[in-house]
């Protein structure tokens, strides 16, 4: 199989190629950045739906507003300044038109019946299941925070931007950034120490005696593993080198367990994208 001559080509040189009006560059510049979006859309939103719609919009403004882009940072920070004033700005989805305090999550995993799954009958293994309502719960968690935290989280300790970076996402100071993503994990992570009894040993929640519960509230569905399907690689995996500490903190062990989510692969936006690209404004604005 030929290999695509634009396969390593750097973002600024397949930019540069799609404002002159060579398609491949700009679909290999959306194939780039696509998984990046989409995991960053589902850690926000916790819903891999919602995620996918999400990703597909963002997609459609960065092509959209690709002539804008003046090199001044990274195209990924560019792209995440993006994401930012999206998400902050969008409707809210379904599961943040309610969105539970700490304090009222807690008392929902109280109120759900400690079950074994050897009560109940699954086609998918027992260790998925409990692995999936794992996962569900902790991102279920980052909905008590609001927008701007959730973000900020995601930015600075799930993908360990650099306070650089993610001050120039946020439109932030550095200090300012540091300030707020330390308030973000102190919320959390106390609220885990308290509760959650993946580190905490004397805490009495358990995965796998609330996933049966989490099954019968919809929370997990046995038929579709949203979270562990389509899996390329682990969060702390695609991370990279890891950025300098913002302080002193030793790396905290709530960290390593959101870094081992999946950095899943989104859905194929291509289609769709090409769509876009093929009425007269875009055809005009990339020389199509």
């Amino acid at each position: 199989m030929k290999k695509d001559s634009n396969e390593h080509v750097s973002e600024e040189k397949l930019i540069e190629k799609a404002l002159s009006g060579d398609k491949a560059s700009l679909e290999l510049l959306i194939t780039r950045n696509q998984d990046w979006i989409y995991n960053v859309a589902l850690t926000f939103v916790g819903d891999a739906d919602e995620a996918a719609d999400l990703t597909q919009e963002v997609l459609i403004k960065v092509i959209t507003k690709l002539d804008t882009f003046e090199q001044r940072s990274s195209f990924r920070t560019w792209t995440y300044r993006i994401v930012k004033n999206h998400f902050l700005n969008m409707k809210r989805g379904k599961h943040e038109v309610n969105p539970p305090t700490f304090e009222q999550f807690g008392a929902g995993l109280d109120q759900l019946p400690d079950e074994s799954l050897s009560n109940y009958t699954y086609e998918v293994e027992e260790k998925l299941l409990v692995n999936e309502a794992k996962i569900s719960c902790m991102k279920g968690m980052l909905l008590c925070l609001d927008r701007e935290q959730r973000l900020i989280f995601i930015i600075g300790e799930l993908f360990e931007f650099p306070d650089s970076v993610g001050s120039e996402i946020m439109e932030i100071s550095k200090q300012n950034f540091r300030v707020k993503l330390h308030r973000a994990k102190k919320q959390l992570y106390n609220f885990m120490d308290h509760k959650c009894g993946l580190i905490n040993r004397s805490n009495p929640c358990r995965c796998h005696r609330k996933t049966a519960g989490f099954i019968k509230m919809g929370y997990v569905d046995p038929k579709a593993l949203h979270f562990q399907k389509d899996v390329l690689s682990k969060i702390n995996e695609v991370v990279g080198k890891k950025v300098a500490s913002y302080s002193n903190e030793v790396l905290s062990e709530y960290q390593k367990l959101y870094q081992e989510h999946p950095f899943l692969q989104g859905p194929d936006k291509m289609a769709s994208i090409k769509k876009l690209l093929s009425t007269e404004s875009i055809k005009e604005t990339f020389n199509l």
